[in-house]
């Protein structure tokens, strides 16, 4: 969704060369994943985080649940020219979502679960976070993968069976078991895992640039890893695997691990 665009240049580049500006679009807040512009060649940085930028100049980056009220943007022009930008970060309020009904084991795991359960978030995170893909999927921009009621929101913290826990880093959409989930964006299977313990059925896709999705609590899983997909093909189903209270898909937008806000990436929800 783009919510604004930000034209980031020098006082002399804007009178002499705007063409040649670094533009960004997208808002700059917390969650908010920003997709921009810059002169091929250019070379960027937030807060020291390296950015790639593609042939086309094309690049994307975002800013956690969490992320301060300042970042710090890092250009050094094809030319060598460099200079540094601060954005002015948003902040947001969140939202606390209490759950009830969920199976005590779910809440507070019991302990032969936990090596299974560290092993499993690291197979999420090195699916997430360990590519750095130079192919820009990410520039034909994102659709929802299902569309229907959003039961959660990103950023909510969450209350289960009356015990705060981790915020909720995606947007749920409530759909009936076996609802056609396609790719909301084209990209590259990194993950494809039946039956995790808390995320259910998972598929991670990555967008290129660090940039991926994922899609939890699947009733079956059509790809395999490693696989490319094109924007709008099925990649599995809605199921109420793992931990949930009802059939729905968990979708999460992130960048280099961090996530980020699905609904900052997409389209207005359409209207049933």
């Amino acid at each position: 969704m783009i919510a604004r665009r930000l034209l980031l240049a020098s006082p002399l580049c804007l009178l002499t060369a705007p063409a040649r500006a670094v533009t960004l679009d997208g808002r700059i807040e917390q969650g908010a994943f920003v997709t921009g512009m810059a002169p091929p060649g250019t070379r960027l940085a937030l807060d020291g985080r390296g950015v790639r930028v593609a042939a086309s100049g094309a690049f994307a980056f975002g800013f956690g649940r969490d992320a301060a009220e300042k970042s710090t943007l890092a250009v050094t022009r094809p030319g060598g020219a460099r200079e540094t930008i601060t954005l002015a970060v948003a902040p947001r309020r969140w939202l606390e979502q209490p759950i009830t009904g969920l199976p005590p084991a779910m809440v507070t795991p019991p302990p032969e679960t936990l090596e299974r359960i560290a092993r499993e978030r690291e197979m999420l995170r090195e699916a997430r976070g360990g590519h750095d893909t130079p192919e820009p999927f990410f520039t034909e921009g994102f659709d929802w993968p299902v569309t229907g009621r959003i039961s959660g929101v990103f950023g909510s913290r969450r209350i289960l069976n009356g015990q705060p826990r981790q915020p909720h880093f995606g947007v749920d959409v409530a759909r009936p078991t076996g609802t056609p989930v396609a790719a909301a964006c084209s990209g590259i299977v990194r993950l494809a895992q039946p039956e995790m313990y808390f995320p259910g059925s998972t598929v991670v896709l990555d967008h290129g640039h660090g940039v991926s999705s994922t899609c939890m609590h699947l009733s079956r899983i059509d790809v395999r890893v490693g696989q490319r997909v094109a924007k709008g093909e099925i990649i599995g189903a809605v199921g109420a695997t793992g931990r949930v209270t009802g059939p729905h898909l968990h979708f999460e937008i992130g960048w280099r691990g961090t996530p980020l806000d699905p609904q900052t990436a997409l389209p207005p929800m359409p209207e049933a």
